[in-house]
């Protein structure tokens, strides 16, 4: 395995934070390398553009994500697995939230990033829809095949657009914190509500109240 590289550690990161707090547009080399108190020719010496540094936070992203996102082996589904999944991706979605701010301009500027996105999309929708299979079969959701499908497509128009969405409807996106996304996996949750059996709800209700976040408080 090859050492780690520190400096190129310390761009990544530094980068995260400052694309997550000001933006990725409003963010350039010269502003990270400023931020870590380096030369741009030092970072450069490691990232050959920001477009490189976004490649590899997208790749920690896309990484994180393919290890949760996927159905247990060997065993039926439970509530709790339902809790782990959506604390997973409360998670992921804050620790990268530039990703879904940015993410059509990212993909525009980018046709490799654009295509890995694309690639990671489709397995995404194929995790989740196996999971929520799981779910229908361990006697959580009563859904048939045509409603998964649906509910899986809806699910990831949330997820992805979430950022977005709360950005158009604050006045200072910078100011943007894990509550408020906490409110966008209760939405993805609510979706299911009608679909809960009996037995489950109970179990799903505690969810729903470890999620929930008042209106008020986000807008």
């Amino acid at each position: 395995m090859a050492p780690k590289n520190k400096t190129r550690d310390r761009i990544v990161d530094a980068s995260l934070e400052l694309f997550n707090a000001q933006g990725e547009r409003n963010v350039t080399t010269n502003h990270i390398a400023a931020h870590l108190g380096m030369s741009p020719g030092n970072l450069y010496y490691h990232f050959r553009n920001k477009q490189a540094i976004i490649a590899e936070l997208f790749a920690q992203y896309e990484s994180r994500v393919d290890t949760f996102l996927r159905r247990p082996e060997g065993r039926a589904l439970t509530v709790e697995d339902k809790t782990f999944y959506l604390q997973a991706l409360l998670a992921a979605m804050w620790h990268y939230r530039f990703l879904h701010r940015d993410l059509e301009h990212l993909l525009e500027s980018d046709a490799e990033l654009a295509e890995r996105y694309r690639a990671f999309a489709r397995r995404c929708l194929l995790g989740a829809t196996d999971i929520y299979r799981g779910f229908a079969e361990a006697g959580i959701l009563a859904m048939d095949a045509q409603q998964i499908e649906a509910l899986t497509l809806n699910s990831w128009i949330i997820l992805t657009s979430w950022v977005r969405f709360l950005c158009t409807m604050r006045s200072d996106s910078g100011d943007l914190n894990e509550e408020m996304m906490r409110r966008g996996i209760y939405q993805v949750l609510a979706l299911e509500g009608g679909y809960t059996t009996a037995e489950a709800r109970e179990g799903v209700q505690a969810v729903y109240q470890s999620l929930h976040v008042p209106l008020d408080r986000i807008f």
